[in-house]
């Protein structure tokens, strides 16, 4: 048997996951040998030479989403009765939102009881904050870097725009809101009509979406076979970039979100699995392994996307047509482990520059949080933005913002990993128990645990 068919025959998750550590490993020893043998410029162009390897992988990833969301959205949103599309589809919504709710409260609660910052000096922080701080800069100086109110305005005027302006310019919203209308719209025609020879029509429309995503789905079996490979790169590049210094002087912070995202997962998640539909709430969890590995790896929930849809149908079992509407929505609504991330950081602010937060500070947080987060827009480093409002409600300047933003941006690569598996499985999850509910699932999974 040759190389290539052992590979390709291979798990993609295993594949992934050896790609992922070979990669750590490879660049953690580059950057051990950069500081130890003073050969920095050299590992530098090594990296430059290998590293489009790596990001290739993430392009591939976007070539694909855009055309996943707009064909998936308008299949889903066309093929299923209105009825049960509107049940389906308000239910999802609850529960993106109740989820993030309950994000917010276990990221608060994890920041109260860590207390981050707490007796630290301000000029120890500020000195840490320095090899960041043109970092943090560029992103205050974008247009994303807004307050709660405008990002809401600019949320909902999105939502709304020009489909081919959208489609061009990789706006999520303004993808989804024409591709749902669209799509509700061929089945408003195939509802309110008589004329035989315009449902056929109508019909023929859905079935090409069908076709196109048939189509789609080949080429996101292509970028999957690269993505070991691609994975390999993107993380031989972080670590001998960062090394052991991307996580060294946050260990707190960084325990904090890691271990809250992770309780999310494995406890809350499966605790709401086995209330609500009585099922064995791991075996889902291992049915959507693959999504929650990638997501890990690309730090982007929109990138993840065609393969968080391919697993919902595959593994899950819930019906294509309500996989295609909720899962691109939530990508870029949904955003859990995001919920979880943001509050750790504001404490650390009101530690640092002596804030008191009472109770009515907190609530507030936890609603900016969830609002916030909304408009994270699901690619990686979307929450350092974020962090602009939730700061700027505790009532800091600039300059404090600046700094807290700064030391975001030393760990956030690593945080934006555990972050974006968080938000990826939060979308599965969702929306396979509102499929279960509302019996729009196969029944695999009960069968398998039977």
């Amino acid at each position: 048997m040759s190389l290539l068919s052992r590979y390709l025959q291979a798990s993609l998750v295993k594949r992934v996951i050896v790609g992922l550590l070979a990669g750590a490993a490879l660049g953690a020893g580059l950057w051990y040998a950069s500081i130890a043998f003073d050969i920095k410029e050299q590992v530098q162009q090594v990296m430059r030479v290998c590293s489009p390897f790596g990001t290739v992988f993430i392009s591939l990833l976007k070539m694909i989403v855009i055309p996943t969301v707009f064909f998936s959205l308008v299949q889903g949103a066309s093929s299923l009765p209105l009825s049960k599309l509107g049940r389906a589809g308000g239910k999802i919504v609850c529960w993106y939102l109740a989820s993030m709710c309950v994000s917010a409260l276990i990221g608060i609660g994890l920041a109260l009881w860590i207390n981050p910052g707490a007796g630290a000096s301000l000029t120890g922080w500020q000195e840490l904050a320095q090899q960041f701080g043109s970092q943090a800069q560029a992103i205050a100086q974008t247009d994303s870097a807004k307050s709660l109110t405008e990002v809401l305005e600019k949320l909902l005027l999105d939502f709304f725009q020009n489909p081919f302006q959208a489609l061009a310019n990789g706006n999520f919203l303004g993808i989804i809101g024409f591709a749902i209308l669209f799509g509700i719209s061929i089945r408003l025609v195939i509802e309110t009509t008589e004329d035989t020879a315009v449902q056929a029509k109508m019909q023929s429309l859905i079935n090409l979406c069908d076709a196109c995503m048939l189509a789609v789905n080949r080429i996101i079996g292509m970028v999957m076979n690269y993505s070991p490979i691609g994975v390999f790169f993107l993380s031989a590049g972080i670590f001998s970039v960062y090394g052991p210094a991307i996580i060294g002087p946050y260990v707190t912070v960084l325990l904090g979100v890691v271990s809250g995202i992770l309780f999310l997962i494995f406890v809350v998640y499966p605790a709401v699995l086995a209330l609500v539909l009585r099922q064995n709430p791991y075996r889902v969890l291992g049915a959507v392994k693959e999504a929650m590995v990638l997501a890990f790896v690309t730090r982007s929930s929109a990138a993840t996307l065609p393969v968080s849809i391919r697993v919902s149908e595959e593994r899950l079992g819930i019906n294509r047509e309500l996989a295609s509407f909720a899962l691109p929505l939530g990508a870029t609504v949904n955003m859990d482990g995001v919920c979880v991330h943001l509050p750790m950081f504001a404490i650390l602010a009101a530690n640092m520059f002596g804030i008191t937060l009472g109770f009515g500070d907190l609530a507030l947080m936890m609603v900016t949080t969830v609002l916030a987060a909304i408009g994270a827009g699901g690619v990686p480093g979307g929450s350092l933005m974020l962090l602009f409002i939730i700061l700027g409600t505790l009532g800091l300047d600039a300059t404090q913002i600046a700094v807290i933003v700064a030391l975001a941006v030393g760990i956030n690569p690593v945080l934006d990993m555990f972050e974006t598996m968080g938000n990826v499985t939060g979308d599965l999850l969702c929306t396979y128990t509102v499929a279960a509910r509302e019996g729009l699932t196969d029944g695999r999974i009960q069968r398998k645990g039977s």
